[in-house]
Formats: C-alpha cells, structure tokens, sequence
C-alpha cells in the first residue's frame, strides 16, 4: 500500500510539475501573438488586450499535458502475461470488427456524397464547400500514393498541382486559340476544351515529377523533403517572374469552364437549359462541377487501391518498409520512385486543372507552401495509407473551419469580432499535436493489407498414413 501511495504521488508531482512548465511555456508564446493587438485609432496606436485568449490557450496546453503525462505514467505499469493475451485478444477482435465498420462508413459516405446535391439543405455554400472537400480529398489520396505507398516524403506536392492548372489555362487560352486563328483547328473544338486539356495537364505534371524525381533519388527522408519544397519554391518563383508567359503576379482571367458534353451552361438557345426544356439556374453549373469532381476523385481513389495489388504498387511497399532489401531482391528502386512520383503528380495534375477550370482565374498565390502543407497535414492525420482516413481530414481540416466562422460558440466566447479564418494555422497546430498525442498513426491507423497469406490446403500426397485414415 505504502509503495502505491508513493506510485500515485510521485506521478501526481511529475505531472503538475510538466503541466505547470508548459503552461508557463504556452503563456509566454501567446501572450505576444494571440493577447496584444494593436489598432491604429484617430492617428494614434493603442493596445487592445486579448487575455481571454491567452488563458484559454494556457488552461488548454496545462490540461492537456497533465493529462498526457498522467496516462504516460500509468502505461509504464509492467502487465502480466494474462493481461497482455487479453490484450490482443481484444485488439484481433476489435480490428475485424472495425475493419467491417468502415466498410460500411464508406459505403454509406459514398452513397451520401452521390446524392448530396439533390437534399434540401445543399445551397450553393454547401455545394462550394463540397467541391473544396473533394478536390482536396482527390490531392490527398494523389499524395498518399507517393508518402503512404512509396515511403517517400514530398513537401512540394503543391508545385505539380500548379503544373495542372497553369498547363491547362495556357492550353485553353493561349495555345489552342492561336492554332484556330492560323485555320489549324475548327472553332467547336472550344466546347471540348477542358475534356482535351485535361488528360494534358496530367501529363505535363507528371512530366515535373519525373523531372523532379530524377535528380534527386539518392535522397531520403528529411533530405529528399527539403529538395522537393526547393523546387516547389523556384517553380512558384518562376510563375510570379516569367511575366510574358504566366502573366506575374496578375495571374491568367478569363479560363474556359468546363461543359458537359460541348455543352454551355448558360441562357442561350444552345444552353443546357435550353437543350434539356429546364428552367435556367445558376445552380446547374455548380452541381456539374461538384459531380465532376467527385468522379475525377473517386477515379483517383479506384486506380489507387487497384495499384496496391499491381507488383508496381507491391515494389513501392516493399522499398517504404527496406530499400536496401528491395534492391537485394532485384526491384529497381530507381524506376519504382519515378512512377510513384508520375501517378501522384498525374493525379494533383488533373485537380489543378479542375481548379483552374472552376475559379477562371489562377495566380502564384493560390499555390504556396500552406497549400502543401495543407495536404501533407490531411495525409498524415488521416493515416498513411487509409483511403477513407484521408476522406475524414479532408472535412476536418478544410469543412472544419469554415463550419466554425457560422458557429456563435466562437463568437460568444472571443467577442462578436473573432473569425475562425484568421487563426486557421493555429487550428491546425492544435489538432495536429492533438492527433499525434492520441492517435500517432492517424485517425485510421489500420489498413487492410494488400496481400493476405493464406493457409495453404494439404493435399492428400502431403497426409500420412494415419491422417488419411
């Protein structure tokens, strides 16, 4: 008894002692960003103080520590080898059964996301947040192909995005209507133009990611991040300088939208509105791009999962766990690492020519390091590897903020002035630490395996005598 007195104290002391320390930490950090703002009022600067965020960063960081230190201590307990067969007992049994839920949390998203534009709250926010959602979900399963499946860390995932939406809006604006002027081409093929641009714009990024992949494959790990972030950085600094073909920083207007079959969505007699015999809504476009975007998404998603089970996507599992042992076998590492970087690129290609397609405009800004960051945030917190983990970040971490700038808990709590929007990467921090406290492998840490080695069945050669009888 003496001895687990002197347990629970000791763990009690060394987790205020840690909660204090970072509290203290947390306070010193905040009270600088978050808790003095300064306004510029009749000429004059004055000091607004914000302690009611700092002590709800400080309350926050201190609960979380002691808690964390508090269940750290109490998993270094030695466990009996009746409590470790329990154990994964338990963890076998909770793995089939989980296993079997997201199935059928998959089928049930994808049935809800098919008909989602057909509900009656889907106005025209919810349809925009929803194209955002899937287009960020498209960009994180292309990824997962390169960090989950490959092994391989790439922070400028963002530069072949850009390579998709700058390939398409200078194919559709400049290119292809130079060759109509010189009689090349016949005018029509204008209402074809995203259809024809957009394999393209997958090639031309998958193009940069083997140019990219090239040079530097002796590289690993934080090596080979850092690399790619470079590139994506000379590639954002050569949109915003190379003015006669980019157009600077002034981006590029007036991109094509998408049609549906070379049809335009607008009044005209030769309108979909006009063709079908339906009453003109400006909502027809948007449900078009939402159901375009989700096929383009849940096409990444089948060609994903179907390379798990091709020996290409079998060489990149087996280079991520031991690349030295990848080689004794005689797997070329090299060309493995050049396709897995191709098919991801290829995939963030046709989203960025998607996303120039929908917003007519593009610009260097739309395009920096928070962009990559963004994504490599949803692949990490939803699990490497874990299709439908990637799927719930994505709503987390792109639906979340913007659900909480119409949540009045916010507001009541911070002032009538406070907007999520402006504290986004200090959100993301948060859930960040907060995943890798509880959940270090992700949301949906589990995956299901690409092979499963079977028994194999006896044959009546391979039975003994007895046995047989």
């Amino acid at each position: 008894m003496n001895i687990e007195k002197t347990d629970r104290s000791r763990c009690l002391n060394e987790s205020l002692k840690a909660s204090f320390l970072a509290a203290l930490v947390a306070f010193a950090l905040s009270f600088l960003v978050l808790g003095v703002e300064t306004r510029l009022f009749e000429n004059k600067v004055i000091v607004v103080p914000h302690w009611n965020y700092v002590a709800l960063i400080v309350l926050t960081v201190f609960v979380m520590r002691f808690m964390s230190v508090l269940f750290s201590w109490k998993r270094r307990k030695p466990s009996t080898d009746l409590k470790r067969a329990k154990k994964s007992y338990f963890s076998a049994l909770f793995e089939t059964k989980f296993e079997n839920l997201l199935k059928i949390f998959g089928i049930a998203l994808f049935i809800f996301a098919f008909f989602l534009p057909f509900f009656p709250f889907s106005g025209r926010y919810f349809l925009d947040l929803s194209i955002l959602i899937l287009t960020y979900t498209m960009l994180g399963w292309g990824l997962n192909v390169v960090i989950g499946l490959a092994g391989l860390l790439d922070l400028g995932y963002v530069a072949f995005y850009a390579a998709g939406a700058y390939s398409y809006a200078l194919l559709s604006t400049s290119f292809f209507p130079f060759l109509i002027e010189q009689g090349y081409l016949n005018p029509v093929i204008m209402n074809w133009i995203f259809w024809i641009c957009l394999p393209l714009s997958g090639i031309s990024a998958a193009l940069l990611g083997i140019s990219i992949a090239s040079p530097v494959l002796q590289l690993r790990g934080d090596y080979l991040a850092i690399v790619t972030l470079a590139f994506a950085e000379i590639l954002r600094m050569i949109l915003i300088n190379w003015d006669e073909l980019t157009g600077g920083p002034n981006g590029i207007s007036r991109i094509p939208h998408p049609s549906f079959l070379g049809i335009e969505f607008n009044r005209s007699p030769e309108g979909f509105s006009a063709i079908f015999d339906l009453e003109y809504s400006s909502l027809q476009r948007l449900i078009f791009l939402y159901y375009l975007i989700f096929f383009l998404a849940m096409l990444t998603n089948v060609i994903t999962l179907r390379l798990r089970r091709l020996p290409i996507g079998r060489s990149c599992e087996a280079m991520r766990e031991d690349e030295i042992a990848c080689r004794s076998l005689g797997i070329d590492t090299r060309n493995t690492k050049l396709t897995a970087f191709a098919i991801g690129a290829m995939f963030a290609g046709f989203a960025g020519s998607f996303f120039a397609a929908r917003q007519g405009f593009i610009s260097p800004e739309s395009f920096g390091f928070m962009e990559s960051a963004l994504i490599l945030s949803i692949v990490v917190l939803g699990g490497l590897g874990s299709q439908i983990g990637i799927v719930i970040a994505s709503i987390v971490m792109v639906g979340g903020v913007q659900a909480a700038r119409r949540l009045e808990f916010f507001n009541t709590l911070f002032g009538p002035d406070f907007d999520p929007s402006v504290y986004r990467m200090l959100l993301f921090g948060l859930v960040m630490v907060l995943i890798m406290i509880c959940a270090p492998r992700g949301l949906i840490s589990h995956r299901t395996p690409s092979i499963l080695l079977q028994k194999k069945k006896a044959s009546p050669a391979d039975l003994t005598l007895e046995e047989q009888r």
